[in-house]
């Protein structure tokens, strides 16, 4: 996964303590205390890591998508939650509604128009079954 130049402004992405973004104060509240987080260091676009790793959890997004991606995972989690499935068995289900590998089902990389089409999906579901 190419993360050294940002795919918004061209500018270059670092591997940066999540405590340089939020402060030490808010990165120990968040539980990102350590944790390390891909930052473009001219727009400020920027994707978390794994706990413990340099791994990235998708690929970098601005404001308005990671804004997107965080309204998506609430509404997905919220809704595998509530159906009782396990975490593993929603990015299944996610994964043949989406006609998609498991593998390439990951919200963290997810395009806006992708975030609303999970939304999408979990709503519809929850009208159909209260009907």
């Amino acid at each position: 996964m190419q993360m050294d130049i940002c795919r918004y402004c061209g500018g270059v992405i670092r591997l940066v303590p999540a405590e340089s973004i939020y402060g030490i104060a808010a990165a120990k509240r968040l539980g990102l205390l350590g944790e390390k987080i891909y930052q473009c260091q001219n727009c400020n676009a920027r994707v978390g890591c794994h706990k413990g790793t340099a791994r990235p959890l998708g690929n970098v997004a601005n404001e308005t998508l990671r804004m997107k991606r965080m309204e998506t995972h609430q509404i997905f989690d919220a809704y595998w939650r509530e159906k009782g499935m396990s975490r593993t068995a929603a990015y299944r289900w996610l994964a043949n509604r989406l006609h998609r590998p498991v593998q390439k089902t990951h919200i963290g990389s997810f395009e806006m128009d992708e975030c609303q089409r999970v939304i999408n999906l979990c709503c519809r579901n929850e009208k159909k079954e209260a009907s």
